[in-house]
């Protein structure tokens, strides 16, 4: 009896693109080790003994980390390889450790089972948080609490490959992503992570192609099954056919093609063919991405967010310590400009004395929290000041509401200007003020708003999920967060033109700015500045360098007319495959969707 073939279906999975590139072959189901803990009891004779685990698992944990960093350095240069110095800094915090050793003693409890209790607080913390990138973080932080507790435990860990393999896993820590590059990796495919996770941010630098936020994948996929990954769509293929893989190969190449014609551009300001000029900048938390920003072509830094001193910390950074940081990125992006975003904490983000509350996302946080604590906004204000003597630093208060609270964190300004005029510190007395439009009440009062500031930034992410009132993270209602809703861009078109008649600029630093979908719109209705994630700014230069302003404008006056998200989506990409054919960009993904 012959015996029959079995030919397995192919299945789609959907995710979120995190670096470019197509890859097909072997899947690797990656499941790491995560070390148990169990609480045991020790009488006061074994403390001293405890600690010492502690502190050759610590020792041992700095030294993995410290070959990771010089292989890093090697492999990417040493900005990139800086992640693993902020990984190094946790490990030798001597307050955290130091916390660690004395609940040792004072609970007569075994190290890992302290040592996880303590980090954990600081992760529980993060992932309370709905922002993507606190998660991110709380990856890193959870990564270095399993690696300290595999080594209190004296366990091994292994990361070599036989042959080329795309890495099928639940989550990449920034050690693996480099650590298995060792190998002949071809990809990337993990069921959690966004494209501003540090594994993330490194698989670009590697050029290793990626996608994540799967969920499914680690359930479907198994060792040795054929997958098919799609950077460029953020999408895994599992069991492709060969008309798929036909397909995914001559899209990798003519993605080669044009990227190969992106390169030219990376110089180039971001400018219509009629000469509106559009500032094009990046988004980043921390100044190791500074490097890459230039290389994608970077005109400065649009937003850098402030929150992410504040990771696995039990106090706020002091002056000097935020000083560091906000001179070592304005020092980097020199002479380009960059705003800091002031501290974004209270309810639902991240911060050493975060409060619950019932309903954060309505709560005290932003400019709200700080002009509550001025002394920790003076402090923070004089550190950024201080940073600002290059005269390419700008400042900027999240979530506000009103034109008090501009008022109010403006005489804040003033007094820290006051102080270190007391001490003798330099900095730029003209340094420019704005504020983020994204609570529907600052968005209606944008002219009075931009009466008082120097410029505008749209942010998109809060401004949509309040005024659809849909949380954004909730999958329930994840088809009613539209960015494209007629209210939306209508909203959009309200801001951009109640700053243009006060004088001021306008930009954008949400994820919609980053959307090449919407980067015709945008230029019609009016905007001066986006800024983005560094590894769509090519494709967003090439966009606003291949079309005139003036069709924009007709662009999105036709789109306002629009009834609906979807008649406008249809509409953006009738524009991009008639009027910018040379542009690879599909309105879906190839593959898995019928001809």
């Amino acid at each position: 009896m012959e015996s029959e073939i079995t030919i397995r279906p192919e299945v789609v999975l959907k995710g979120i693109a995190a670096a470019p590139g197509i890859a097909c072959g072997a899947a690797y189901l990656y499941s790491k080790h995560v070390p148990q803990v169990q609480v045991k009891s020790i009488v006061p004779k074994e403390v001293e003994g405890e600690v010492q685990r502690l502190r050759n698992a610590t020792s041992r944990s700095e030294k993995e980390l410290s070959k990771i960093h010089a292989f890093a350095e090697q492999r990417l240069g040493s900005q990139n390889a800086r992640i693993f110095e902020a990984q190094i800094m946790i490990l030798s915090d001597q307050i955290l450790m130091g916390s660690i050793e004395k609940r040792i003693g004072a609970e007569l409890k075994n190290a890992e089972a302290i040592v996880a209790d303590e980090i954990n607080k600081y992760k529980r913390v993060m992932l309370a948080s709905p922002d993507e990138y606190m998660h991110e973080r709380a990856h890193d932080v959870d990564d270095i609490m399993n690696r300290i507790i595999r080594n209190i435990q004296d366990q091994k860990l292994y990361s070599r490959l036989e042959g080329e393999s795309i890495i099928v896993s639940e989550t990449l820590a920034p050690a693996d992503t480099v650590v298995f590059s060792r190998n002949q990796i071809l990809g990337y495919a993990t069921d959690m992570g966004g494209v501003t996770s540090h594994a993330a941010i490194l698989s670009r630098s590697l050029k290793i192609p990626a996608v994540v936020g799967l969920r499914t994948a680690t359930k479907l996929i198994k060792t040795g099954d054929t997958i098919a990954l799609d950077g460029y769509a953020g999408v895994v293929v599992l069991n492709p056919t060969e008309e798929t893989l036909q397909t995914l190969m001559q899209k990798r190449q003519r993605f080669k093609e044009f990227e190969e014609r992106l390169v030219d551009i990376a110089g180039l300001p971001a400018e219509t063919p009629d000469h509106k000029h559009i500032e094009l900048s990046a988004n980043i938390e921390f100044d190791d991405e500074i490097e890459f920003c230039r290389q994608q072509g970077s005109a400065g830094i649009g937003l850098f967010r402030t929150e992410s001193q504040l990771i696995g910390k039990e106090r706020y950074p002091t002056e000097e310590e935020q000083y560091e940081v906000y001179r070592a990125v304005a020092d980097g992006i020199s002479p380009h400009s960059v705003i800091f975003r002031t501290f974004d904490v209270g309810g639902d983000k991240i911060g050493p004395d975060t409060e619950h509350e019932e309903n954060p996302f309505l709560g005290w946080r932003g400019i709200r929290a700080m002009l509550d604590r001025p002394e920790l906004f003076l402090a923070q204000l004089r550190s950024i000041l201080r940073a600002s003597s290059g005269k390419n630093v700008r400042i900027m208060f999240p979530m506000v509401s009103n034109v008090t609270e501009i008022l109010r964190a403006k005489a804040m300004v003033e007094q820290a200007k006051k102080e270190l005029n007391t001490r003798g510190m330099p900095y730029d007395a003209g340094v420019k003020v704005g504020v983020m439009v994204e609570i529907p009440a600052a968005a209606v009062m944008a002219d009075q708003i931009a009466g008082e500031v120097d410029f505008l930034s749209i942010g998109t992410n809060d401004l949509i999920q309040y005024l659809l009132a849909v949380d954004r993270n909730n999958n329930a209602v994840q088809s009613v967060y539209q960015p494209f809703h007629p209210a939306v861009l209508r909203t959009i078109k309200h801001i951009i033109e109640a700053g243009h008649k006060r004088g001021v600029w306008v930009g954008m630093c949400g994820e919609m700015a980053g959307d090449p979908l919407a980067t015709v719109l945008l230029v019609g209705l009016g905007i001066d500045e986006l800024s983005v994630i560094p590894v769509v700014l090519p494709e967003i230069k090439k966009i606003i360098l291949s079309i005139r302003q003036r069709d924009a404008k007709r662009v999105a006056e036709k789109a306002l007319s629009l009834p609906t998200d979807q008649e406008v989506r249809d509409y953006l990409w009738s524009v991009m495959r008639d009027r910018l054919p040379e542009i690879p960009f599909e309105e879906q993904s190839d593959i898995g969707v019928p001809p």
